[in-house]
């Protein structure tokens, strides 16, 4: 755990980021909440609690009783996805979305999800002070420190970094579940619910990072701003 809790230290550093990275930890169904750690107190939705954690230092878990926003805690394993959402519906006849209830059914498949009922509860903590392995990490970010983090994650072998989103579930399923699912870093620019229940600023994006990523990560920042060996 010291070595997680270094690396969360050393992004806020190199990054120069106002709040904490936040540890995400998906409990599976034959696993257990470690001990010491404390359930949240009120409901919130997913994206709340990330939020939260980042700039109140707390570290807590939830359970699906406690996320508020059921879609959400679909795509992180915890319960099915409501029926209106599920059929496009909401996105369609309730926020008008889209042109076609089609469009919405075809934008709702393509949301990456885990499969529902394999997870019972969620961790969140600072990354910098974390009693717990995270699974994912989510970085809410400026442009210029996205640039870092994708400089970074290319560092040690190149290529590109391919962003797949909708603006639809965004800290759930793009930050947290697309990562978890494809060991890969997810970029993300927000949703309707995320820019509307959260204190995320309209400049700000989100970048959620598998925990086995962190090592490179870090490695690649210390060379990209000039923090190590490699060119800036």
């Amino acid at each position: 755990m010291e070595e997680i809790n270094g690396y969360g230290k050393e992004i806020i550093k190199l990054l120069k980021l106002e709040t904490s990275p936040v540890a995400v930890g998906l409990v599976p169904k034959d696993g257990k909440i470690p001990e010491g750690i404390k359930r949240t107190e009120g409901g919130m939705k997913h994206c709340q609690m990330v939020d939260r954690v980042r700039s109140s230092g707390e570290e807590f878990y939830a359970l699906l009783d406690d996320q508020t926003c059921k879609g959400g805690a679909a795509a992180l394993g915890l319960g099915h996805m409501p029926p209106k959402l599920a059929s496009g519906d909401f996105y369609y006849e309730k926020l008008k979305h889209f042109r076609t209830l089609e469009a919405a059914q075809k934008t709702i498949e393509g949301i990456p999800m885990l499969e529902a009922e394999s997870m019972v509860g969620t961790i969140y903590a600072p990354l910098e002070s974390a009693s717990f392995v995270p699974d994912v990490v989510v970085i809410i970010c400026s442009p210029k420190q996205m640039m870092l983090l994708t400089q970074a994650i290319l560092y040690n072998e190149g290529g590109r970094v391919e962003a797949e989103f909708a603006g639809k579930q965004s800290i759930c399923s793009d930050a947290v579940a697309e990562p978890y699912l494809t060991g890969k870093m997810g970029i993300t620019v927000g949703c309707s619910g995320s820019r509307r229940y959260t204190n995320i600023e309209d400049s700000e994006l989100t970048v959620g990072l598998p925990a086995k990523l962190l090592k490179d990560l870090v490695e690649g920042l210390r060379a990209v701003v000039g923090e190590g060996p490699g060119p800036k």
